[in-house]
């Protein structure tokens, strides 16, 4: 793997352009080449868990757009050392719902 290193006119780099990935890891700026998934055949199970995961993105952008819940969230989230997002497509999947619950308990 190549190293990087930046000079102050490009400070950082990251995401996708001309083929490659950039990325910083542990605070070092990467670059690999971009996976070609275009003949992945995926499996019924990884099929189905992409759908869930999909579901659970789209849960925590809806509970990180009411301001109450993202309050929950953030709190709740930085006593963990997590970010709320993270926090909220995890609850989805453990099945918490703070949207449905009708008071936004804070349990």
């Amino acid at each position: 793997m190549a190293k990087v290193k930046l000079n102050p006119v490009l400070q950082q780099l990251r995401g996708q352009l001309a083929g490659f990935v950039y990325r910083i890891r542990y605070g070092e700026q990467t670059v690999s080449k971009s996976p070609d998934m275009s003949k992945v055949q995926w499996s019924p199970a990884q099929v189905e868990h992409r759908q869930r995961f999909r579901r659970a993105v789209a849960y925590a952008h809806a509970a990180l757009a009411e301001p109450k819940v993202r309050a929950i969230y953030e709190r709740e989230a930085e006593a963990k050392g997590m970010r709320p997002f993270d926090l909220a497509v995890s609850d989805y999947f453990k099945g918490r719902d703070l949207l449905k619950e009708p008071n936004y308990s804070t349990k």
